[in-house]
């Protein structure tokens, strides 16, 4: 066995040269991914338009290929065309150079305004780029360089690819890139220089085409022409003379003085800082030879005025500072903050009086017990004394937070009714009654679900806004909160309406806060009119006091119409004169039933038709055109019904959740109806009341018509009558109309159980307003204060018609609207919603900027002054805009005069004025400045046909591209060789 053993001790190792190294899997993979996009093989497209680069569609394509553990990126960037027509192209096919290489001769697209870097250095409509995946990885030593570009180079030999391919070398922000492009028996070689300092040789023409000729290494001895594309750029900083158009707020003029209140309404709008903060004018000469223009260390044929084309882009201020903007944004800064109103402005104010009273109360109800507990009701002059008493104490008169010329001007501004000597009650409040305007302005409420623009809780949104911004801040938004709470409950104690809002239930489409003003307003309403009933009824008893004008429209309905319409019209004129208080229910319902005992109805529920027709007819509102009673053929009366509770829309959550808490269960639904039924009851009984004698049938041809179905039959004489019955639904049996009839008594509506307790809804809403803390107030306000923002932006718009500001509102008003219809609206949404209405100021403020820098109100000339606004509205949209007329033209001559104007000042030169009065030549060519400045920026193209490497090889074409500033100077060569005849 050892014997056997020992040859398979001497194995040697075997190198195995037909695995695939790294290399080559790198090679493979770029190759596959070559094929997978389909740039094999040679496809022509049509020659380039001019302006394409910037017109036309750009796309790009992505993947990954690795090398060893090294990710690269390679992407496929491609101008997006129609392909051309590919009759007769296989013929040609052996001949044509690649469609890069002719790209490079196109004039068309020189120096676009913008376009990936490569584009605007070599021409190209399509190339591939292979650079490192992570953007802090670098390919930085040569020898890894140079295995990139032969790993591209056979990638394209083997794949027959055409189509550029870029290594992307050294660090991303350099932009160093080389590439190699493969055509039939062609190559082209894609070089670069990048340097900080530029050898003074390579700062003129003249030494930038000895480089390229060297570079070429043409073997022709006369070199055929170099075709030269050139373009200077100015950079124009200082705007002499033309300041920054934008008014600084008056501040001293919110307040007092001539403007008043009126101020605290409007909104500041304007950048702070002038939004355009240079002007680039590029001068261009497109195409010039060699020998036509000298441009040397020492002299140069390029004059600005006299390059046949001009462009002009301006650059914008970063984020520049709006009025508008900021004064949002510090509104939705309170929306973060936690603090109550008590602790931002110190100990409550009421704190210890209310203590006091309620001690006092609290004495009072143990000598008169039993009792109920009292409702406290702090007296106004009471509260207020205490409140600027407190005020006093816990901070000096001067430390108060608004001082009182600011709180009265902002008070009468939210109340004007406050202004007349004595108190109103509110019947000549204007607001109330201006019909809404139905303009689209106006209903943008309904979207945001904010307020009206004309209403109380938009003008307080405006005024907590200007507060914050320029008068106190967070604690004088405590302030001016503690002070419309204060107002509220005087109001709602003294019955004087509250303006600016509109009268009727809470309206569900606006927001919370403005549907609370608007309850306690019921409130106010009901209570105002309870009490003058009360009034009326003491100096004249009589048992009906409600007033009705028998000439309104509606007294001639038939019995088809619904009740709904009915009691519309008929709760118009209805007064609540002689309506109970809950502290003296009691009592009316004692002489109820008193009354209903000598009536005989307390025998039994279902009194027969003779002792219900004994009961005298109360609470009727008016007849009901020709209907009559089923059963005794009196005129069927419409009664005066209490109207529905109004409801927040809180409230009505709170109401569904407790009717979905009671389940599905006989009792639960049971229970639910009976809740839901109070209304029908009330209204059953008013209908009883108006119309003795009554049944079911008839309350149900008012109250709902479509229930009473009517047939025509023939009688035992052979007459056609009318013939009617309930609906099937109302036959159910135990059904909550039939039950609810049967415990109905016959009570008219001034007698009943209020529906609506205005006294504790008032309460309700007057403790929810005291508790709301600044941030809640915020979070209530924001939807108006972005519908004000909103309309100023498009106030200020239309002064200036941009029909790209037109279509940026119209989403922001759209994405506004759905944002803000939520409950809660996320903080990132709202900051956003802010940020595009302060892009949307910045680009009104450039427009106006732009305006006052090139003076179109100042043109006399229609055409001129039309073709300026044509001009900066470009400007505005457009990256870069032609200038008409080069320096010759009407925009050409004050751009010009602009620069000269900067020169002069940064000179401290006389300006052009004295210049023209001085008398010698030499003394106004010593005292001249040139007209613009050093270029910031050199752009020299330079092209040409020639065979290489030998005189007898292909001629084929020839790039350089060169761009020199302050910082940087780089050399973008393309240099095309014959791989056949060399």
């Amino acid at each position: 066995m050892a014997a056997d053993s020992e040859p398979e001790s001497e194995v040697f190792e075997i190198t195995d040269f037909t695995t695939a190294s790294e290399w080559e899997r790198f090679i493979s993979k770029v190759e596959e991914v070559l094929n997978d996009w389909k740039l094999i093989g040679n496809s022509l497209g049509k020659p380039l338009e001019k302006g394409i680069f910037t017109s036309g569609i750009w796309e790009e394509k992505s993947d990954e290929v690795s090398f060893a553990d090294f990710k690269f990126s390679i992407t496929h960037h491609y101008l997006v065309q129609e392909s051309s027509d590919k009759e007769g192209k296989d013929e040609l096919l052996e001949d044509v150079i690649p469609q890069s290489m002719q790209d490079l001769l196109c004039m068309n697209n020189d120096f676009p305004p913008r376009a990936h870097c490569l584009v605007r250095w070599y021409g190209l409509r399509e190339f591939v780029v292979i650079a490192p995946a992570a953007n802090s990885d670098a390919v930085l030593s040569e020898s890894k360089c140079n295995l990139l570009l032969s790993s591209v180079s056979i990638a394209l030999g083997n794949t027959g690819c055409q189509v550029p391919l870029f290594v992307q070398i050294h660090h991303k922000w350099r932009r160093m890139y080389v590439g190699e492009c493969q055509g039939p028996g062609v190559r082209t070689d894609f070089e670069m220089v990048h340097l900080r300092k530029v050898p003074n040789q390579y700062t003129h023409l003249s030494g930038l085409l000895d480089i390229f000729k060297s570079k070429i290494g043409c073997p022709l001895t006369p070199l055929p022409p170099v075709s030269i594309a050139i373009r200077f750029t100015y950079v124009l900083q200082d705007w002499q003379q033309y300041f920054w158009p934008q008014q600084p707020p008056d501040i001293d003029a919110l307040v007092g003085g001539e403007v008043g209140g009126l101020e605290f309404g409007k909104l500041p709008f304007g950048a702070c800082e002038d939004p355009i903060s240079e002007l680039h004018l590029a001068a261009t000469w497109p195409h010039l030879t060699e020998g036509i223009i000298v441009d040397n260390d020492v002299y140069s044929d390029l004059d600005p005025i006299q390059a046949p084309h001009w462009s002009v882009r301006v650059r914008k201020t970063d984020n520049p500072q709006c009025l508008l903007g900021d004064f949002v944004t510090e509104f939705f800064k309170i929306c973060r903050r936690k603090e109550s109103t008590d602790e931002i402005l110190g100990r409550s104010t009421f704190e210890e009086e209310g203590r006091e009273i309620a001690d006092i109360t609290h004495a009072l109800s143990k000598l008169t017990e039993p009792a109920p507990v009292p409702i406290h009701k702090l007296s106004v002059s009471n509260m207020v004394h205490t409140a600027k008493k407190k005020i006093r104490k816990h901070r000096g008169v001067e430390e108060s937070p608004l001082n009182n010329e600011v709180l009265n001007t902002i008070l009468l501004f939210l109340f004007p009714d406050a202004a007349s000597e004595k108190p109103l009650d509110g019947t000549s409040l204007t607001d109330n009654n201006n019909p809404p305007s139905e303009s689209e302005e106006y209903n943008l409420y309904n979207q945001f679900k904010s307020a009206p623009s004309d209403s109380l809780t938009y003008k307080l949104a405006l005024c907590l806004c200007m507060i914050n911004f320029y008068h106190g801040g967070l604690k004088g938004v405590a302030h001016l909160w503690q002070e419309f709470v204060l107002e509220m409950r005087f109001r709602w104690e003294n019955n004087f309406l509250i303006p600016g809002l509109t009268s009727g239930p809470p309206d569900l489409r606006c927001c919370l806060l403005h549907q609370k003003l608007q309850m306690l307003n019921c409130c106010i309403e009901r209570k105002k009119a309870r009490d003058e009933g009360r009034k009326t009824s003491s100096s004249d008893n009589v048992t009906n006091t409600y007033s009705w004008d028998a000439g309104k429209a509606g007294d001639q309905l038939g019995p088809d119409k619904l009740k709904d319409t009915d009691k519309e019209k008929g709760e118009v004129g209805k007064s609540w004169d002689s309506w109970s208080d809950s502290e003296e229910e009691f009592f009316e319902c004692l002489s109820d039933t008193e009354e209903l005992k000598a009536n005989g109805q307390e025998s039994g529920k279902k009194g027969g038709l003779k002792e219900m027709a004994n009961l005298k007819p109360e609470g009727r509102l008016r007849q009901h055109g020709k209907l009559t009673l089923l059963h005794n053929g009196e005129p069927l009366y419409i009664p005066v019904t209490q109207e529905p509770a109004p409801m927040t829309e809180d409230l009505l959550e709170e109401q569904s959740e407790v009717l979905a808490k009671l389940g599905t269960s006989a009792e639960g639904a049971h229970l639910r109806a009976r809740m839901q039924s109070a209304c029908l009851l009330s209204d059953m009984e008013s209908f009883k009341a108006a119309n003795p004698g009554c049944f079911l049938e008839d309350f149900v041809r008012w109250y709902s018509p479509r229930d009473y179905i009517e047939e025509e039959v023939i009688d035992e004489k052979g007459n056609v009558v009318l013939k009617g019955e309930l609906s099937a639904r109302m036959k159910i049996p135990s059904n909550m109309w039939v039950e609810a009839w049967e415990t109905a008594k016959p009570i008219p509506a001034r007698r009943q159980r209020r529906l609506f307790d205005d006294t504790r809804e008032a309460e309700k809403v007057l403790h929810y307003l005291a508790i709301q803390k600044p941030a809640d107030l915020a979070r209530h306000l924001l939807p108006c204060v972005i519908h004000a923002a909103l309309l100023k932006v498009k106030e200020e718009e239309n002064l200036e018609n941009i029909s790209s500001v037109k279509k940026i509102i119209k989403q922001i008003i759209s994405h506004s609207s759905k944002v803000l219809h939520f409950p809660n609206p996320e903080d990132k949404k709202l900051e956003e919603i802010i940020h595009q209405i302060t892009n949307v100021e910045a680009i009104i403020a450039r427009a106006r900027s732009l305006k006052a820098k090139f003076g179109t109100e100042k043109c006399e000339q229609e055409e001129e002054k039309e073709d300026l606004e044509r001009f900066v509205s470009c400007l505005l949209e457009q990256p870069e805009v032609l200038v008409i007329g080069a320096g010759r033209g009407h925009a050409g001559r004050i751009i010009h005069k602009l620069f000269v104007n900067a020169q002069r000042a940064a000179a401290m030169a006389p300006p052009e004025e004295e210049l023209k009065r001085m008398g010698s030549p030499e003394e106004r060519r010593q005292n001249s400045v040139s007209d613009f400045p050093a270029p910031a920026g050199r752009e020299l193209i330079l092209r040409t046909t020639v065979p290489r490497p030998a005189p007898y090889s292909r001629a084929l074409p020839q790039r350089m591209y060169s761009v020199l500033t302050k910082e940087d100077f780089r050399l973008a060569g393309a240099f095309s060789s014959d791989t056949s005849f060399f």
